[in-house]
Formats: structure tokens, C-alpha cells, sequence
């Protein structure tokens, strides 16, 4: 996201993003994609996420993000939607009940960390799909990437919210090419 808090400029461009990433952030992103089951997408962003990554798994071996690209093809996706009937992503289903049902019976199932209960989950977006989870109190754990930019206007994955909610930092790490990642947990303040 931005400095002032935008996923995406007003017409969802993102010229905007630090795109050379250090060794050091390509690593955590790695790592932490490693702890998660499983990945949900909206629907308006799937097309593009997984044909991206299909693209580089499919005619570019030797793309240096070939293995990160492997990762998210094989782990299995959701994809949230209410207009589509069928599935045609490779490792992909679709999920068109209730989000709070749908994310509860997600959450439940067995998962890769005996410690935690449930799965493994992480939400690549789009901007509408988080919002909505965020507005449902349905995020256990952000990790914003804070791109150091300011854009002025766009995609907020807040603008829905109609209550407060606090946030507990966890940590904060800054990477050298100037991303900063802010975790935080539900919580009061």
C-alpha cells in the first residue's frame, strides 16, 4: 500500500509500487507464504494474479521469481465470487456462500502449524474482497507492505469500515528498498 493508505491508484494502476525488491524482502515474503495452506483471492483479481503466475511457471524457467511463481500456482486457491459457476484455474475453487460462513469453515479445517488451530490462510486481495473482510472483522493478522509513496487517491481496502477497529502492532521491519512492513493483530489500544 501506500504512504496514505492506498492498494491501488484510482483506476487500480500500480505504477505507483517499489518493484525492486531487496534479497532480504523477497526472503520474508518467501517465508511467509511458506506458513499458509491456503489463498484467497477475489474473484476481479484472480484472472490476472493466476495468469501472471502461470505465464512465468509455464514459458520462464529461468524468471528468477520461478520458484515464488511454482508456490502459487501448486498452493490451493479460494476464490470468493458470486457470479461465477465453475472453476477453471488449476488448484482452485470457488467459494459463493456467505463470507463470514465461507472464511469460518476455511479457518476450521486442519491445517500446516499443530499450534495454531485451523489453516494457514493469506489474502492476495483485490482491494474490494479485503475491504470486505476487514469490515467483517475477519483478519486475524495484517501485514502491510507500506510502498514509500504518496498517491492521493485510490483503492482503499478501509473505506468501508463503519466501526472502529484497534490494531496491535507486532512488528515492523523496514527493508532497504524503502517498503515497510507494518504487522498487526486485532486489539485494543
Amino acid at each position: 500500500m501506500s504512504v496514505d493508505g492506498f492498494v491501488g491508484g484510482p483506476n487500480r494502476e500500480l505504477d505507483w509500487m517499489t518493484w525492486n525488491w531487496d534479497d532480504k524482502l523477497k526472503k520474508y515474503v518467501d517465508d511467509l507464504t511458506d506458513t499458509v495452506d491456503t489463498i484467497l483471492l477475489g474473484r476481479k483479481m484472480t484472472e490476472g494474479f493466476i495468469s501472471h503466475w502461470s505465464d512465468i511457471v509455464r514459458n520462464k524457467p529461468e524468471d528468477p521469481s520461478y520458484p515464488f511463481a511454482k508456490k502459487m500456482i501448486d498452493k490451493p486457491k479460494v476464490v470468493f465470487t458470486k457470479t461465477l459457476d465453475k472453476s477453471t484455474w488449476e488448484n482452485t475453487v470457488l467459494a459463493r456462500g456467505e463470507l463470514p460462513d465461507e472464511i469460518k469453515k476455511l479457518k476450521n479445517q486442519s491445517g500446516k502449524d499443530p499450534a495454531k488451530s485451523g489453516t494457514g490462510i493469506i489474502v492476495y486481495g483485490g482491494a474490494t474482497f479485503v475491504s470486505s473482510l476487514v469490515k467483517e472483522g475477519l483478519i486475524d493478522e495484517f501485514y502491510l507492505f507500506v510502498n514509500p509513496a504518496v498517491i492521493g487517491n485510490g483503492l482503499s481496502i478501509f473505506k468501508n469500515i463503519d466501526s472502529r477497529q484497534n490494531l496491535k502492532l507486532v512488528k515492523s521491519i523496514s527493508f532497504e528498498c524503502g517498503i515497510v512492513l507494518l504487522n498487526y493483530v486485532p486489539g485494543n489500544n
